[in-house]
C-alpha cells in the first residue's frame, strides 16, 4: 500500500491563458463552415449552469432529490473579431462595408486552447483544447468612451448559450468536449488539430464529436 503524498515535484498544476480561438460559422444547412482565425481573444469564461435539485418527500424525510437539466454557457471577450463573426452577432451586410444591426444570428461552433502548467515545466507542460458546439451569441452592450490621457481599447463580451447533440459513446448531450495534451496521444491530438486549424491540403473545419471521440481513440 502507498502512502498519500501532497504537492510532489511536477504535481503542482495550473492553468491559465485563452489562445488559438477560431469561429466555425455555420452555413445555411447547418453544418459547420470553414474555421476562421480570431484574433484579440481575451478570455473565454465558461458557465455551466442547471442540475438544480427538486427534493422530494415522503413518509416525513427526503425521499429522493431529483435534478434539472445542465446546460452550457459561456462569455467570449475580445479586443476585436473575425468579420464571419456579423452574422453570429445579429449584423447583416448590405452592401460592401454596410451593415445593418438586429438580424437573424447565425449558430456557430467555436474553439480555443489553455495553457496547462506544472512546477517543473511551467507553461510548456501541456495544454487543454476546448471544442463548443451548437453556441448562439445573445445581444451585448458596446462600451465605446471618448479618448483621454490614459487610453484603453474597447473590448468586446458576448453572452453564448448552447444546443447540446447528440453522441454514440454519452447517455446525454453534450456541448463541449475538452482534450488535455499531457493524456491524449500526441499523434493522434496532431491529427486532430490538423483538422481543427487546417493544413496545406485542407482546410479548418470543426468535426463532430463522434468523429473525435473515433480519431483519438
Amino acid at each position: 500500500m502507498a502512502k498519500l503524498e501532497w504537492d510532489k515535484t511536477g504535481e503542482r498544476l495550473y492553468e491559465n491563458g485563452t489562445r488559438r480561438g477560431v469561429l466555425y460559422k455555420k452555413d445555411n444547412t447547418g453544418a459547420y463552415g470553414t474555421g476562421v482565425a480570431w484574433n484579440g481573444l481575451t478570455a473565454v469564461t465558461e458557465s455551466p449552469s442547471g442540475a438544480e435539485e427538486t427534493a422530494i418527500y415522503a413518509d416525513d424525510i427526503k425521499y429522493l432529490s431529483l435534478y434539472s437539466a445542465e446546460e452550457f454557457g459561456c462569455t467570449i471577450e475580445a479586443y476585436t473579431y473575425p468579420d464571419e463573426w456579423a452574422e453570429c452577432d445579429g449584423s447583416a451586410e448590405l452592401t460592401e462595408g454596410v451593415y445593418a444591426g438586429q438580424q437573424p444570428r447565425k449558430g456557430f461552433g467555436f474553439s480555443y486552447r489553455t495553457v496547462l502548467g506544472n512546477d517543473s515545466l511551467g507553461e510548456t507542460y501541456g495544454y487543454k483544447l476546448h471544442l463548443i458546439y451548437g453556441a448562439m451569441a445573445s445581444p451585448s452592450e458596446k462600451g465605446y468612451s471618448t479618448i483621454n490621457d490614459s487610453p484603453d481599447a474597447v473590448t468586446f463580451s458576448w453572452e453564448v448559450k448552447t444546443t447540446p447533440i447528440n453522441v454514440a459513446a454519452l447517455q446525454k448531450p453534450t456541448a463541449i468536449l475538452t482534450i488535455d495534451s499531457t493524456k491524449a496521444d500526441a499523434t493522434k491530438l496532431a491529427a486532430l488539430e490538423a483538422i481543427l486549424y487546417g493544413s496545406e491540403q485542407t482546410e479548418p473545419r470543426l468535426p463532430l464529436p463522434d468523429e473525435v471521440l473515433t480519431l483519438m481513440k
